[in-house]
Protein backbone atom coordinates (compact mmCIF):
# COMPACT_ATOMS: atom_id res chain seq x y z
CA UNK A 1 0.00 0.00 0.00
CA UNK A 2 1.27 3.22 -1.14
CA UNK A 3 2.12 5.49 2.33
CA UNK A 4 0.14 8.27 0.89
CA UNK A 5 -3.17 6.06 0.97
CA UNK A 6 -1.60 4.78 4.15
CA UNK A 7 -1.95 7.87 5.93
CA UNK A 8 -4.65 9.37 4.22
CA UNK A 9 -6.67 6.76 5.60
CA UNK A 10 -5.07 6.84 9.03
CA UNK A 11 -5.80 10.42 9.20
CA UNK A 12 -9.68 9.65 8.33
CA UNK A 13 -10.10 6.91 11.31
CA UNK A 14 -7.66 8.06 13.86
CA UNK A 15 -9.02 10.41 16.87
CA UNK A 16 -8.43 13.70 16.73
CA UNK A 17 -7.91 16.21 19.32
CA UNK A 18 -10.44 18.25 17.63
CA UNK A 19 -13.92 16.67 17.64
CA UNK A 20 -15.41 19.30 16.08
CA UNK A 21 -13.82 18.00 12.52
CA UNK A 22 -14.99 14.97 13.02
CA UNK A 23 -18.43 16.28 13.46
CA UNK A 24 -18.01 18.10 10.49
CA UNK A 25 -16.95 15.51 8.29
CA UNK A 26 -20.02 12.87 9.72
CA UNK A 27 -22.23 16.16 8.81
CA UNK A 28 -20.94 16.20 5.33
CA UNK A 29 -21.27 12.31 4.85
CA UNK A 30 -24.76 12.55 5.65
CA UNK A 31 -25.52 15.37 3.42
CA UNK A 32 -24.04 13.52 0.54
CA UNK A 33 -25.63 10.37 1.32
CA UNK A 34 -29.31 12.31 1.96
CA UNK A 35 -28.77 13.90 -1.27
CA UNK A 36 -27.97 11.14 -3.04
CA UNK A 37 -31.07 9.41 -1.51
CA UNK A 38 -33.52 12.18 -2.04
CA UNK A 39 -32.04 12.04 -6.16
CA UNK A 40 -32.66 8.14 -6.34
CA UNK A 41 -36.26 7.96 -5.35
CA UNK A 42 -37.33 11.37 -6.64
CA UNK A 43 -36.21 10.21 -10.46
CA UNK A 44 -37.77 6.72 -9.31
CA UNK A 45 -40.98 7.99 -8.72
CA UNK A 46 -40.83 10.30 -12.01
CA UNK A 47 -40.26 7.47 -13.53
CA UNK A 48 -43.07 5.41 -12.23
CA UNK A 49 -45.21 7.82 -12.73
CA UNK A 50 -44.26 8.19 -16.35
CA UNK A 51 -44.40 4.62 -17.22
CA UNK A 52 -48.00 4.55 -15.53
CA UNK A 53 -49.17 7.60 -17.23
CA UNK A 54 -47.70 6.29 -20.65
CA UNK A 55 -49.37 2.81 -20.30
CA UNK A 56 -52.30 4.14 -19.46
CA UNK A 57 -52.33 6.30 -22.27
CA UNK A 58 -51.07 3.46 -24.81
CA UNK A 59 -53.93 1.66 -23.34
CA UNK A 60 -56.30 3.34 -25.63
CA UNK A 61 -54.16 5.25 -27.89
CA UNK A 62 -52.21 3.11 -30.93
CA UNK A 63 -48.97 2.92 -31.24
CA UNK A 64 -49.14 3.29 -34.73
CA UNK A 65 -52.11 4.75 -36.60
CA UNK A 66 -52.00 4.61 -40.35
CA UNK A 67 -54.37 6.74 -41.78
CA UNK A 68 -56.08 7.79 -45.73
CA UNK A 69 -56.55 11.35 -47.31
CA UNK A 70 -59.71 13.16 -45.46
CA UNK A 71 -60.22 10.72 -42.72
CA UNK A 72 -61.13 7.77 -45.10
CA UNK A 73 -58.77 4.85 -45.81
CA UNK A 74 -60.84 2.78 -48.55
CA UNK A 75 -58.95 -0.97 -48.85
CA UNK A 76 -58.14 -1.01 -45.25
CA UNK A 77 -57.47 -5.28 -44.96
CA UNK A 78 -54.81 -5.05 -47.58
CA UNK A 79 -53.26 -1.83 -45.14
CA UNK A 80 -53.72 -4.28 -42.07
CA UNK A 81 -51.94 -7.16 -44.16
CA UNK A 82 -48.96 -4.90 -44.96
CA UNK A 83 -48.44 -3.70 -41.93
CA UNK A 84 -49.16 -7.03 -40.00
CA UNK A 85 -46.35 -8.80 -42.37
CA UNK A 86 -43.74 -6.47 -40.04
CA UNK A 87 -42.02 -8.62 -37.32
CA UNK A 88 -42.53 -6.07 -34.66
CA UNK A 89 -46.18 -5.64 -34.96
CA UNK A 90 -48.58 -8.17 -32.97
CA UNK A 91 -51.86 -7.06 -33.98
CA UNK A 92 -53.95 -4.67 -36.02
CA UNK A 93 -57.65 -3.24 -35.75
CA UNK A 94 -59.67 -0.71 -38.18
CA UNK A 95 -61.10 2.32 -36.84
CA UNK A 96 -63.80 5.03 -37.67
CA UNK A 97 -62.79 8.07 -36.07
CA UNK A 98 -65.47 10.77 -36.00
CA UNK A 99 -67.48 13.76 -33.39
CA UNK A 100 -70.63 13.59 -32.41
CA UNK A 101 -73.11 14.72 -29.88
CA UNK A 102 -74.37 12.48 -27.45
CA UNK A 103 -78.14 13.64 -25.76
CA UNK A 104 -79.36 12.39 -22.86
CA UNK A 105 -82.51 13.74 -21.58
CA UNK A 106 -81.88 17.65 -21.52
CA UNK A 107 -77.74 16.91 -21.07
CA UNK A 108 -75.91 17.06 -23.83
CA UNK A 109 -72.29 16.60 -24.40
CA UNK A 110 -69.53 16.38 -27.33
CA UNK A 111 -67.40 13.28 -27.65
CA UNK A 112 -65.13 11.46 -29.60
CA UNK A 113 -67.33 8.49 -31.30
CA UNK A 114 -65.07 5.45 -32.59
CA UNK A 115 -65.76 2.39 -34.65
CA UNK A 116 -64.65 -0.51 -33.66
CA UNK A 117 -64.44 -4.34 -34.07
CA UNK A 118 -64.76 -5.14 -30.02
CA UNK A 119 -62.24 -8.40 -30.66
CA UNK A 120 -59.77 -6.76 -33.07
CA UNK A 121 -59.50 -3.83 -30.66
CA UNK A 122 -58.98 -5.90 -27.58
CA UNK A 123 -55.54 -6.85 -29.43
CA UNK A 124 -54.85 -3.31 -29.60
CA UNK A 125 -56.10 -1.55 -26.99
CA UNK A 126 -56.97 -2.11 -23.46
CA UNK A 127 -60.48 -0.34 -23.11
CA UNK A 128 -61.67 -4.32 -22.48
CA UNK A 129 -59.55 -4.89 -19.13
CA UNK A 130 -61.00 -1.50 -17.59
CA UNK A 131 -64.86 -2.36 -17.91
CA UNK A 132 -66.53 -0.82 -14.87
CA UNK A 133 -70.24 -2.24 -16.48
CA UNK A 134 -70.87 -4.25 -19.11
CA UNK A 135 -68.73 -5.70 -21.57
CA UNK A 136 -67.00 -4.47 -24.58
CA UNK A 137 -67.60 -7.40 -27.10
CA UNK A 138 -71.32 -6.07 -26.76
CA UNK A 139 -71.04 -3.95 -29.39
CA UNK A 140 -72.76 -6.03 -31.92
CA UNK A 141 -72.80 -4.74 -35.74
CA UNK A 142 -76.32 -3.96 -36.35
CA UNK A 143 -77.36 -3.59 -32.90
CA UNK A 144 -76.65 0.08 -31.88
CA UNK A 145 -74.71 -0.41 -29.16
CA UNK A 146 -72.10 1.80 -27.34
CA UNK A 147 -69.70 1.90 -24.61
CA UNK A 148 -68.76 5.43 -22.63
CA UNK A 149 -66.06 6.80 -20.78
CA UNK A 150 -67.11 6.92 -17.35
CA UNK A 151 -66.89 10.53 -16.98
CA UNK A 152 -69.03 10.79 -19.80
CA UNK A 153 -71.83 8.98 -18.27
CA UNK A 154 -71.70 11.10 -15.21
CA UNK A 155 -71.96 13.83 -17.21
CA UNK A 156 -74.99 12.59 -18.98
CA UNK A 157 -76.09 10.70 -16.22
CA UNK A 158 -76.58 7.76 -17.41
CA UNK A 159 -76.64 4.26 -16.66
CA UNK A 160 -75.82 0.86 -18.46
CA UNK A 161 -78.97 0.08 -20.43
CA UNK A 162 -80.76 2.89 -20.80
CA UNK A 163 -80.59 4.66 -24.64
CA UNK A 164 -79.14 7.85 -25.33
CA UNK A 165 -79.20 9.84 -29.31
CA UNK A 166 -76.10 9.97 -31.21
CA UNK A 167 -76.47 13.37 -33.62
CA UNK A 168 -73.66 12.85 -36.35
CA UNK A 169 -72.22 15.97 -38.16
CA UNK A 170 -73.39 14.90 -41.59
CA UNK A 171 -76.45 16.00 -42.66
CA UNK A 172 -79.48 14.58 -44.13
CA UNK A 173 -80.95 16.16 -47.14
CA UNK A 174 -84.68 16.50 -46.93
CA UNK A 175 -87.44 18.53 -47.77
CA UNK A 176 -87.26 20.87 -45.32
CA UNK A 177 -83.60 21.52 -45.80
CA UNK A 178 -80.37 20.14 -44.09
CA UNK A 179 -81.07 17.95 -40.73
CA UNK A 180 -79.12 16.21 -38.69
CA UNK A 181 -78.06 12.45 -38.48
CA UNK A 182 -79.47 11.25 -35.35
CA UNK A 183 -79.50 7.76 -34.35
CA UNK A 184 -80.63 5.92 -30.64
CA UNK A 185 -77.80 4.06 -28.88
CA UNK A 186 -78.24 1.58 -26.20
CA UNK A 187 -75.09 2.05 -23.64
CA UNK A 188 -74.25 -1.34 -23.20
CA UNK A 189 -70.82 -0.49 -21.21
CA UNK A 190 -68.72 2.10 -19.30
CA UNK A 191 -65.16 2.29 -19.14
CA UNK A 192 -62.63 3.78 -16.90
CA UNK A 193 -58.86 3.92 -18.02
CA UNK A 194 -57.50 6.87 -15.87
CA UNK A 195 -57.22 9.44 -17.86
CA UNK A 196 -59.67 11.95 -18.23
CA UNK A 197 -58.99 13.02 -22.05
CA UNK A 198 -60.70 9.40 -22.95
CA UNK A 199 -62.57 8.85 -20.00
CA UNK A 200 -65.08 12.19 -20.70
CA UNK A 201 -64.86 12.67 -24.84
CA UNK A 202 -64.75 9.04 -25.58
CA UNK A 203 -67.71 6.81 -26.87
CA UNK A 204 -67.04 3.55 -28.64
CA UNK A 205 -69.73 1.61 -31.43
CA UNK A 206 -69.08 -1.38 -33.72
CA UNK A 207 -67.63 -0.21 -36.73
CA UNK A 208 -70.27 -0.97 -38.87
CA UNK A 209 -72.50 1.32 -37.31
CA UNK A 210 -70.03 3.92 -37.63
CA UNK A 211 -69.66 3.57 -41.17
CA UNK A 212 -73.81 3.91 -41.76
CA UNK A 213 -73.82 6.61 -39.58
CA UNK A 214 -71.37 8.82 -40.32
CA UNK A 215 -71.52 7.71 -44.36
CA UNK A 216 -68.65 6.27 -44.79
CA UNK A 217 -69.50 2.88 -46.95
CA UNK A 218 -66.82 0.23 -46.88
CA UNK A 219 -64.13 3.07 -46.12
CA UNK A 220 -62.63 3.19 -42.71
CA UNK A 221 -60.56 5.92 -40.58
CA UNK A 222 -57.52 4.27 -40.10
CA UNK A 223 -55.63 1.12 -39.03
CA UNK A 224 -54.03 1.00 -35.55
CA UNK A 225 -50.98 -1.26 -34.80
CA UNK A 226 -49.67 -2.76 -31.55
CA UNK A 227 -46.20 -3.24 -31.61
CA UNK A 228 -43.87 -5.34 -29.49
CA UNK A 229 -41.61 -2.53 -28.70
CA UNK A 230 -43.50 0.88 -28.12
CA UNK A 231 -40.14 2.83 -28.18
CA UNK A 232 -39.97 1.60 -31.63
CA UNK A 233 -42.78 3.30 -33.00
CA UNK A 234 -41.18 5.74 -35.19
CA UNK A 235 -38.96 3.02 -37.20
CA UNK A 236 -42.11 0.85 -37.59
CA UNK A 237 -43.73 3.53 -38.88
CA UNK A 238 -41.29 4.92 -41.41
CA UNK A 239 -40.69 0.69 -42.64
CA UNK A 240 -44.49 0.20 -43.18
CA UNK A 241 -45.01 3.11 -44.90
CA UNK A 242 -42.06 2.75 -47.55
CA UNK A 243 -44.62 -0.35 -48.33
CA UNK A 244 -47.60 1.43 -48.32
CA UNK A 245 -48.78 4.44 -51.76
CA UNK A 246 -48.25 7.70 -51.19
CA UNK A 247 -52.38 7.88 -49.92
CA UNK A 248 -51.71 6.80 -46.48
CA UNK A 249 -49.73 8.05 -43.71
CA UNK A 250 -48.86 7.26 -40.46
CA UNK A 251 -48.12 8.86 -36.91
CA UNK A 252 -46.84 6.87 -33.96
CA UNK A 253 -47.34 7.77 -30.32
CA UNK A 254 -44.57 9.89 -29.52
CA UNK A 255 -45.77 12.18 -32.05
CA UNK A 256 -49.45 12.12 -30.77
CA UNK A 257 -48.79 12.77 -27.28
CA UNK A 258 -45.23 14.42 -27.78
CA UNK A 259 -45.82 17.63 -25.84
CA UNK A 260 -47.27 15.52 -22.92
CA UNK A 261 -44.19 13.42 -22.43
CA UNK A 262 -41.41 15.72 -23.34
CA UNK A 263 -43.21 18.37 -20.81
CA UNK A 264 -42.41 15.17 -18.19
CA UNK A 265 -38.87 14.92 -19.70
CA UNK A 266 -37.73 18.26 -19.11
CA UNK A 267 -39.50 18.28 -15.63
CA UNK A 268 -37.49 15.56 -14.49
CA UNK A 269 -33.96 17.15 -15.75
CA UNK A 270 -34.63 19.99 -13.71
CA UNK A 271 -35.52 18.29 -10.78
CA UNK A 272 -32.33 16.10 -10.92
CA UNK A 273 -30.23 19.54 -11.20
CA UNK A 274 -31.85 21.07 -8.49
CA UNK A 275 -32.11 17.40 -6.33
CA UNK A 276 -28.13 17.74 -7.31
CA UNK A 277 -27.65 21.39 -5.81
CA UNK A 278 -28.21 19.51 -2.13
CA UNK A 279 -25.52 17.08 -2.97
CA UNK A 280 -23.47 19.90 -4.00
CA UNK A 281 -23.96 21.77 -0.60
CA UNK A 282 -23.15 18.59 1.73
CA UNK A 283 -19.43 17.68 -0.79
CA UNK A 284 -18.31 21.38 -0.71
CA UNK A 285 -18.79 20.85 3.18
CA UNK A 286 -15.85 18.97 2.14
CA UNK A 287 -13.90 21.56 2.05
CA UNK A 288 -14.21 23.08 5.18
CA UNK A 289 -13.44 19.68 6.68
CA UNK A 290 -10.09 19.89 4.76
CA UNK A 291 -9.39 23.32 5.85
CA UNK A 292 -9.65 22.52 9.40
CA UNK A 293 -7.72 19.29 9.35
CA UNK A 294 -4.90 20.99 6.89
CA UNK A 295 -4.79 23.48 9.92
CA UNK A 296 -4.87 20.89 12.84
CA UNK A 297 -2.17 19.05 10.50
CA UNK A 298 0.54 21.64 10.02
CA UNK A 299 2.88 20.01 12.37
CA UNK A 300 2.33 16.42 11.05
CA UNK A 301 2.90 17.80 7.22
CA UNK A 302 5.85 19.76 8.07
CA UNK A 303 7.10 16.86 9.20
CA UNK A 304 6.54 14.37 6.86
CA UNK A 305 7.97 16.76 4.38
CA UNK A 306 11.22 17.07 6.42
CA UNK A 307 11.19 13.23 5.71
CA UNK A 308 11.00 13.20 2.26
CA UNK A 309 7.39 13.40 1.14
CA UNK A 310 7.10 15.68 -1.98
CA UNK A 311 3.96 18.11 -2.15
CA UNK A 312 2.65 15.79 -4.89
CA UNK A 313 2.28 13.27 -1.57
CA UNK A 314 0.94 15.65 0.88
CA UNK A 315 -2.00 16.53 -1.99
CA UNK A 316 -2.46 13.03 -2.47
CA UNK A 317 -3.04 12.24 1.51
CA UNK A 318 -5.60 15.02 1.69
CA UNK A 319 -7.08 13.69 -1.43
CA UNK A 320 -7.55 10.40 -0.19
CA UNK A 321 -9.29 11.39 3.03
CA UNK A 322 -11.81 13.99 1.24
CA UNK A 323 -12.72 11.26 -1.26
CA UNK A 324 -13.36 8.76 1.13
CA UNK A 325 -16.01 10.70 2.65
CA UNK A 326 -17.02 11.45 -0.44
CA UNK A 327 -17.58 7.49 -1.54
CA UNK A 328 -18.88 6.52 1.51
CA UNK A 329 -21.65 8.89 1.50
CA UNK A 330 -22.56 8.28 -1.86
CA UNK A 331 -22.31 4.30 -1.60
CA UNK A 332 -24.87 5.26 1.55
CA UNK A 333 -26.87 7.15 -0.38
CA UNK A 334 -27.37 4.52 -3.36
CA UNK A 335 -28.10 1.65 -0.93
CA UNK A 336 -31.12 3.89 0.84
CA UNK A 337 -31.86 5.46 -2.42
CA UNK A 338 -32.21 2.00 -3.68
CA UNK A 339 -33.96 0.35 -0.99
CA UNK A 340 -36.55 2.84 -0.68
CA UNK A 341 -37.28 3.36 -4.21
CA UNK A 342 -38.14 -0.47 -4.42
CA UNK A 343 -40.31 -0.23 -1.12
CA UNK A 344 -42.20 2.66 -1.96
CA UNK A 345 -45.22 1.24 -2.11
CA UNK A 346 -44.99 -0.48 1.22
CA UNK A 347 -43.61 2.84 3.06
CA UNK A 348 -45.81 5.01 2.11
CA UNK A 349 -48.76 3.57 2.77
CA UNK A 350 -47.12 2.84 5.86
CA UNK A 351 -46.52 6.79 6.33
CA UNK A 352 -49.72 7.34 5.30
CA UNK A 353 -51.39 5.22 8.09
CA UNK A 354 -48.85 6.46 10.84
CA UNK A 355 -50.43 10.24 10.04
CA UNK A 356 -53.60 10.07 9.13
CA UNK A 357 -52.83 11.50 5.85
CA UNK A 358 -53.77 10.36 1.92
CA UNK A 359 -50.89 11.88 -0.24
CA UNK A 360 -52.71 11.04 -3.52
CA UNK A 361 -56.43 11.06 -2.51
CA UNK A 362 -58.78 9.02 -5.05
CA UNK A 363 -60.86 11.75 -5.38
CA UNK A 364 -58.66 14.09 -7.06
CA UNK A 365 -56.25 12.22 -8.53
CA UNK A 366 -56.14 9.00 -11.24
CA UNK A 367 -52.73 7.59 -9.93
CA UNK A 368 -53.53 7.08 -6.44
CA UNK A 369 -50.89 5.24 -5.34
CA UNK A 370 -47.66 6.62 -6.02
CA UNK A 371 -45.37 4.25 -8.53
CA UNK A 372 -41.61 3.70 -8.79
CA UNK A 373 -39.34 2.80 -11.41
CA UNK A 374 -35.84 2.49 -10.36
CA UNK A 375 -34.01 2.72 -13.46
CA UNK A 376 -30.14 1.55 -12.81
CA UNK A 377 -29.09 4.03 -15.44
CA UNK A 378 -30.37 6.50 -13.34
CA UNK A 379 -28.38 4.99 -10.04
CA UNK A 380 -24.96 5.23 -12.11
CA UNK A 381 -25.07 8.59 -13.66
CA UNK A 382 -26.25 10.28 -9.62
CA UNK A 383 -23.63 7.98 -8.42
CA UNK A 384 -20.63 8.90 -10.62
CA UNK A 385 -22.21 12.98 -10.21
CA UNK A 386 -21.60 12.51 -6.71
CA UNK A 387 -18.26 10.86 -6.76
CA UNK A 388 -16.80 13.62 -9.48
CA UNK A 389 -18.18 16.74 -7.16
CA UNK A 390 -16.91 15.53 -3.83
CA UNK A 391 -13.62 14.73 -5.72
CA UNK A 392 -13.62 18.36 -6.93
CA UNK A 393 -14.52 19.56 -3.68
CA UNK A 394 -11.02 17.88 -2.13
CA UNK A 395 -8.75 20.10 -4.90
CA UNK A 396 -8.45 23.18 -2.95
CA UNK A 397 -7.69 22.49 0.35
CA UNK A 398 -5.56 19.56 -0.62
CA UNK A 399 -3.36 21.76 -2.92
CA UNK A 400 -3.23 24.22 0.31
CA UNK A 401 -1.93 21.31 2.05
CA UNK A 402 0.96 20.86 -0.29
CA UNK A 403 1.84 24.10 -0.38
CA UNK A 404 2.86 24.02 3.73
CA UNK A 405 6.08 25.30 4.31
CA UNK A 406 7.68 23.23 7.14
CA UNK A 407 10.19 25.86 8.46
CA UNK A 408 6.72 28.28 8.98
CA UNK A 409 4.87 24.88 10.41
CA UNK A 410 7.86 23.91 12.91
CA UNK A 411 8.27 27.56 14.00
CA UNK A 412 6.18 27.72 17.23
CA UNK A 413 6.14 23.60 17.95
Amino acid sequence: MRYELLVGLRYTRAKRRNHFISFISMISMAGIALGVMALIVVLSVMNGFQKELRTRILGVASHVQISGTNNKLADWPAVAKVAGGHPRVLATAPFVNAQGLLSFGQTVRGSVVRGVIPEMEDKVAEIGAHMRAGRLDALQAGAFGIVLGSELARALGVLAGEKIVLIAPQGQVTPAGVVPRLKQFTVVGIFEVGMFEYDSGLALIHLEDAQKLFQMGDAVSGVRLKLDDLYAARTVAREVMAKLDASTFATDWTRSHANFFRAVEIEKRVMFIILLLIVAVAAFNIVSTLVMAVTDKQADIAILRTLGASPASILQIFVVQGVLIGVTGTLFGVVGGIAVGLNIDVLVPALEKLLSVQFLSKDIYYISDLPSDVQWPDVVVIGIVSLVISFCATIYPSWRASRVNPAEALRYE
